[in-house]
């Protein structure tokens, strides 16, 4: 299999349970949610993504022809001087899912890494990863509806996105996160509001926006 990936860099978890961890963040091209382009946001089914992930020409981005060779390209950005603590990788997108398959996770591990995932959770993930996150999108079907983290952008206005239907699912933490929008101060205090109000769930603050890194 090619995987098609936007980006790959080392940073900080900005979001979620394991905010503040450094990781390198494998960016994979493209979604079923979006196109990812403006123009075709009015019908998308996910109308508030702000994330870039068209393409293949962002830093460490490309066409990888092999497990073995996505690999090696995330490797080249964790730090040699990185000795203490199992290596860290997000898998993200768009929607990794639809390219993170049985091969690159057995080469990611073998390659000594622990694996994130970041999901939109229409598609079952395939097994052995290690932090699964899932965030439920309205209006979109959730098919992977177990893991680690569910991490719910609010508010949304669809019914079929609000925080007590996913209550009961088997997830181990609940987060809600401000939607980022023109109007995130008041989607902040919101937020705020029902997590204390509901309290299984927790606040994830996007903190590499409020911090300023990448």
């Amino acid at each position: 299999m090619t995987y098609s990936v936007k980006e790959i860099y080392y940073t900080l978890q900005g979001e979620g349970a394991h905010s503040g961890r450094p990781a390198v963040f494998l960016r994979f091209a493209g979604c079923n949610l979006w196109s990812g382009r403006e123009e075709h946001r009015a019908e998308a089914v996910c109308k508030f993504c702000d994330t870039q992930f068209v393409g293949v020409d962002g830093p460490g981005g490309g066409k990888f022809e092999s497990a073995e060779a996505l690999v090696a390209a995330v490797r080249l950005h964790w730090p040699a001087s990185a000795v203490d603590g199992r290596p860290y990788v997000v898998c993200t997108g768009g929607e990794p899912l639809l390219q993170l398959d049985l091969q690159a996770i057995g080469a990611l591990h073998a390659g000594g890494f622990e694996i994130g995932v970041e999901s939109n959770g229409t598609i079952v993930a395939p097994p052995g990863i290690d932090w699964l996150c899932i965030s439920p999108k309205a209006n979109a079907t959730l098919l992977q509806d177990s893991g680690d983290e569910l991490k719910l952008v609010y508010p949304q206005v669809e019914k079929s996105a609000q925080p007590e239907m996913f209550a009961g699912l088997a997830f181990d933490h609940f987060y809600l996160q401000p939607m980022d929008s023109p109007d995130a101060m008041e989607n902040t205090r919101r937020t705020i509001d029902y997590c204390l109000r509901n309290p299984q769930w927790k606040l994830s603050l996007q903190t590499h926006k409020i911090l300023g890194i990448y």
